[in-house]
């Protein structure tokens, strides 16, 4: 026996279901730790005008929190440049200044997405900022080593892994055992991003898989032996 299927017309009682529209999720979602790497490049002097565009067009797609702002002081970062020479730069960062601080007022109860790096994580990268400080022969804690790490720790996926623990230790060697390195990256005639790319080759490099595990300490050491014996 034959079986039809008879299609009636939807009345009221069965509207058909309407399509879903696009989704905008990307301003809930913050990264802390984007929000704190832009922040270093706009604190970090000598920068090019393209890296500082390039920040600012990164924080304007966010709309962070007010416990975020807080936290991380990126409201005062973006205001102090509204006051940059550049009209691009200042243009940007007053809409950006515009933009969140009129996002704050309407939506500041409703909680944000915000992912935030574990004790352990943040520990280990604090040492690698060390040892960089260490290499640049600059005080603890200065902003560049930490600009440095922060430019390193997203080329590898912002993660602790092999890639980016090979990656501190080439930075670090190239710092200590070269000079005019060192004195580029300290002068910004070299710039952190093309300094950090310029080690993009350790992050797949096999013969440093074995190494991964070993404390950073130890990073440079070997490496000059290795480079001294090849």
């Amino acid at each position: 026996m034959d079986r039809f299927v008879v299609r009636r017309a939807r009345g009221p009682e069965n509207p058909r279901r309407a399509a879903p529209g696009p989704r905008v999720c990307r301003q809930r979602v913050v990264v802390v730790e984007d929000i704190k790497r832009w922040k270093s490049i706009l604190e970090l002097p000598g920068q090019p005008k393209e890296n500082l565009m390039e920040a600012l067009e990164e924080l304007k797609k966010k709309l962070p929190s007010k416990e975020v702002l807080l936290s991380t002081k990126i409201g005062h970062t973006v205001n102090s440049m509204r006051k940059h020479r550049d009209p691009d730069v200042s243009s940007l960062a007053k809409d950006i200044y515009r933009e969140w601080r009129t996002f704050i007022k309407e939506h500041s109860n409703r909680p944000p997405i915000e992912v935030r790096s574990d004790p352990k994580t943040e520990a280990f990268r604090k040492n690698a900022r060390k040892l960089l400080c260490e290499a640049l022969e600059l005080e603890i804690d200065h902003p560049l080593a930490e600009n440095i790490e922060r430019e390193a720790f997203h080329l590898c996926s912002r993660l602790i892994s092999a890639p980016y623990r090979r990656a501190v230790r080439a930075l670090v060697f190239s710092l200590k055992h070269k000079p005019e390195t060192r004195a580029g990256v300290k002068d910004g005639t070299l710039t952190v991003p093309a300094f950090v790319q310029s080690h993009k080759k350790f992050l797949s490099a096999k013969k440093y898989l074995h190494k991964a595990s070993r404390p950073l300490e130890a990073c440079y050491t070997q490496q000059r032996e290795e480079r001294s014996t090849s």
